[in-house]
């Protein structure tokens, strides 16, 4: 039988984890758990963000799906853990509040996109590509010839606009003039409280002072735990020994042929 109400959460905030590169993986995650709290109306959500950052577009919907929650009536305060930079910067600007340690690694405002120009070696080794492409800039960053000019202007203005985005974004989050977000947003990272002193952080603590902050806010019990939602499941390959090494080399080349393929948010490892 399904119950026919929805169970409320009045009186205890909900929680999300997102501990890994930004991707569409983390996307569907992150979406899905944020409905979920939507529909049992939690009054206040934890985004604890400990991320270098990742693909542009996930980032900006993790971003639209946190705001329109908060058109619900729900307060989001983000928690940067040891680091939350690029697009963790820019999902944890669409919360009411953002709490960073002291030490935490956060800000790389910008983007970038990076190919390997390997023409001269290739042309030591003896090794040529056939290209057949049906535009002259399909073929575009790739590594057996160098940009062409108008190559480099295109994908100037695709990093332009999109770094206009981050930086519009940031400001609208952060109630800070673009003129003054621009001034540090070009690439370079910030500790949490240098972060605090630009008006990218707005308390310094951990995740309890975070939790607290919620609670305040909302007028709930800071000692009630929060509800997390969004957990991953335990692979079956979480059986097989050697498993962890196994995973971290799946996950390093799905990483990085994604980070080929599209525009990153930058971040530094």
């Amino acid at each position: 039988m399904i119950w026919p109400f929805r169970r409320k959460s009045k009186k205890r905030m909900a929680r999300i984890v997102i501990d890994e590169p930004i991707t569409s993986s983390t996307r569907v995650s992150v979406l899905k758990a944020l409905k979920q709290i939507e529909d049992r109306e939690f009054p206040a959500l934890i985004v604890r963000i400990d991320s270098p950052g990742g693909t542009v577009g996930d980032s900006q919907e993790i971003y639209s799906a946190i705001k329109r929650l908060k058109d619900k009536g729900c307060k989001v305060i983000a928690s940067f853990g040891n680091i939350s930079a690029s697009g963790g910067v820019y999902i944890g600007v669409a919360s009411d509040k953002i709490v960073a340690n002291p030490g935490t690694i956060t800000g790389s405002i910008g983007v970038i996109i990076r190919g390997n120009n390997l023409s001269e070696l290739l042309d030591k080794i003896g090794i040529k590509f056939e290209t057949v492409k049906s535009g002259v800039f399909k073929d575009i960053l790739s590594p057996d010839k160098p940009l062409s000019e108008e190559g480099r202007d295109l994908l100037q203005g695709l990093i332009d606009e999109s770094y206009k985005q981050f930086t519009e974004a940031v400001a609208e989050g952060r109630n800070l003039p673009v003129e003054d977000v621009r001034k540090f947003a070009d690439g370079r990272i910030f500790t949490g409280t240098q972060a605090k002193d630009l008006g990218l952080v707005d308390e310094i603590g951990d995740e309890f002072v975070a939790r607290e902050l919620a609670a305040k806010i909302v007028n709930i019990d800071p000692k009630i735990q929060p509800l997390t939602f969004g957990k991953k499941k335990k692979k079956i390959l979480g059986l097989i020994p050697g498993s962890r090494m196994i995973e971290k080399v799946i996950n390093s080349i799905f990483f990085e042929f994604d980070s080929s393929n599209k525009v990153l948010w930058l971040y530094k490892p």
